[in-house]
């Protein structure tokens, strides 16, 4: 007789307050919940990845011709970034469901390249990548924008992904900056210039998807997101005129980070996952806890 099927997680009624003292796939003293709690890294680090993600052909094919992006951004990215969350805060129990639906998903999409090379969104080197440039984004996103993070917690912070990787099917995830510097190396004659990495950037300065006083700076927090991209990439990739910011947008996106970084937000997955864990909400902001002090 064969097993139950793994239910789904329906992503409406993620609650990251239960089940009360269930505990994440990551510890709330590691980078990770230290990195993920701040949303100006969030969203600049999701960003950067995106355009590296795109900037692989068989990966571009598969978002840009098998999902609704184009059509509907802010849903999809609301979902993807929640997945994110989910990861790094949720019960374990949850995260494991989300993940498995997500494989399932993926498992779904195949096609052809415009090159004529053949794809399907599981394949271990593309699952791979994305992860790499996921922890890539995040991670220099807040050390540019938020605050300096030391070696040692960086290559911890890449580390600790490696759990969650491995069940999304990306074995081959980098365990430390010195070995995410080496994949990038290793696939960086693959990447191309397109103007889908154009059309992604514009469809998100068109779309209102920060909130409140932050909204008007999204166009420079665009840029910002471009400006991590490494400098050979950014060349490569033909997005220099893109990506430049004057001395006084680069203290100004670093403002909202450094201000974001001590706040607060009580209904943060940040926050709400501390409190399912008997923590204080403030937990992941006592000065003794943040990363480079």
């Amino acid at each position: 007789m064969s097993e139950n099927p793994t239910p789904q997680v329906d992503m409406r009624d993620i609650s990251f307050l239960k089940p009360a003292g269930e505990p994440a796939m990551l510890s709330p003293d590691s980078v990770s919940w230290q990195v993920f709690k701040n949303p100006v890294a969030m969203f600049i680090g999701g960003i950067t990845a995106t355009l590296l993600e795109l900037a692989e052909p068989r990966i571009r094919a598969g978002v840009w011709d098998n999902t609704e992006f184009k059509d509907k951004p802010l849903p999809r990215l609301k979902r993807t970034g929640l997945a994110a969350m989910v990861t790094v805060y949720g019960a374990e129990s949850t995260a494991r469901r989300l993940i498995h639906g997500v494989n399932q998903r993926h498992a779904k999409i195949r096609g052809t390249t415009e090159d004529g090379v053949r794809y399907h969104a599981s394949q271990r080197e593309l699952m791979n990548w994305v992860h790499t440039t996921a922890s890539f984004g995040f991670l220099e996103a807040y050390r540019a924008f938020v605050r300096e993070v030391p070696l040692a917690d960086r290559d911890r912070f890449y580390s600790e992904a490696l759990n969650s990787a491995s069940v999304y099917g990306a074995p081959g995830c980098p365990s430390s900056e010195i070995e995410c510097k080496e994949h990038f190396a290793a696939i960086s004659d693959q990447l191309q210039a397109t103007e889908v990495n154009r059309e992604f950037l514009d469809i998100m300065r068109r779309t209102p998807a920060l909130p409140g006083i932050m909204r008007p700076f999204q166009g420079l927090f665009i840029r910002a997101a471009v400006s991590l991209l490494p400098p050979p990439l950014l060349t490569q990739l033909e997005l220099e005129d893109m990506g430049r910011l004057r001395p006084w947008e680069r203290w100004l996106v670093t403002l909202f980070g450094k201000l974001t970084d001590r706040m607060v937000i009580k209904n943060s997955p940040a926050v709400q996952s501390c409190q399912r864990l008997g923590l204080p909400a403030d937990y992941l902001y006592q000065k003794s806890r943040r990363l480079g002090t």
